[in-house]
């Protein structure tokens, strides 16, 4: 990172500390590489809250999304908090800052799979973004063409679809395992598929000069019958994690442990969570491993029963169970985290 962006993220945190910051920061590590905007954090009902990630190395003006549930909303609310602020943008424009962000600062989408709760806000703001790639597996983007950006549920906003095509967004899918590199940006991406109820959900590594944020869409414990697709995914990360390169993990956890496995609809409770990450350490070869390692918890469940709060609920589950040494955050619309 140029010496001046370290002096200007030095003073930002110093003013964090002395409750006088100019851009609030949730957490910031001691050198941190990249920044996290939390647009969006949970699921179900909470329609203005879900799933959406901003991810950006520091120092730089390139971000990707990953997924989209909640965009233009997201990067509204985040622009009204002050922690876009950061973003280098173009003097002298009529746009807002979000809309900065939105057509000039992101490279491109990931999208893990597209349930609604986490492309929503792609077919919302679409009309207003600039031309980008969408990368994701094959069989995500297939159903993004032909279901949703299809001319008859939303304008065909892609390259791929019946004609006429606006062509907006180009679909790039993605092979499992093979990295790839995002358009107009010094990011790498590599994807693998997650096992998700009855649809294939995608796990992103992005990499910036060999640091790493690893972000999971929706998925389910590995079960002794089916795929073991979280195992192989820690297999293939635990060398970065290892030489300290992986720099935090956004994993969902929807559920409090309470919930009945046969309602669990693909997603995790703290405890499943607990048990895959221990999987990690045995693979990185001993918890030491992954003491201290940085989990986001994102996409708990909101509904319209009077339960309590699930989000402090969940993460007393965690923490209640976590021998393992963990650092578990629990995702804040309009956060940012610098890790």
């Amino acid at each position: 990172m140029p010496l001046h962006h370290l002096k200007t993220l030095r003073d930002r945190l110093k003013k964090t500390q002395t409750g006088t910051a100019e851009t609030p920061v949730t957490f910031a590590d001691s050198h941190p590489v990249f920044e996290i905007v939390a647009l969006g954090v949970r699921s179900g009902v909470a329609d203005g809250n879900l799933s959406s990630y901003l991810v950006r190395p520091l120092g730089t003006r390139e971000s990707v999304i990953c997924d989209a549930g909640t965009l233009g909303h997201g990067l509204k609310k985040a622009e009204a908090r002050g922690v876009l602020d950061d973003i280098p943008i173009m003097p002298d424009s009529s746009l807002s800052r979000a809309g900065h962000v939105l057509k000039q600062s992101v490279r491109a989408y990931l999208i893990s799979h597209a349930h609604l709760d986490h492309v929503a806000g792609l077919v919302l703001s679409s009309p207003e973004d600039t031309p980008k790639p969408i990368h994701a597996l094959p069989q995500t983007n297939a159903i993004l063409s032909e279901n949703l950006f299809n001319g008859r549920v939303w304008g065909v906003m892609g390259d791929k679809g019946p004609e006429p095509r606006i062509s907006k967004y180009s679909y790039r899918d993605m092979e499992p395992g093979q990295s790839q590199t995002i358009e107009n940006s010094k990011l790498d991406v590599t994807a693998w598929p997650l096992s998700h109820a009855s649809t294939t959900s995608t796990a992103f590594l992005i990499q910036h000069h060999g640091q790493a944020i690893l972000y999971l869409g929706d998925t389910q414990a590995d079960q002794p019958d089916g795929p073991q697709n979280l195992l192989d995914l820690w297999k293939a990360v635990s060398p970065l994690v290892q030489k300290d390169k992986l720099r935090t993990i956004i994993m969902g956890v929807t559920y409090p442990d309470g919930q009945p496995d046969d309602a669990l609809c693909g997603q995790l409770r703290p405890k499943d969570l607990l048990k895959s990450l221990r999987d990690l350490g045995h693979v990185c070869g001993g918890r030491h491993h992954i003491r201290g390692l940085r989990v986001l918890i994102s996409h708990v469940k909101e509904t319209f029963h009077d339960n309590g709060n699930p989000v402090q609920q969940i993460y007393r589950e965690l923490q209640d169970g976590n021998d393992i040494g963990i650092h578990f955050m629990m995702a804040e619309q309009s956060a940012r985290y610098l890790v």
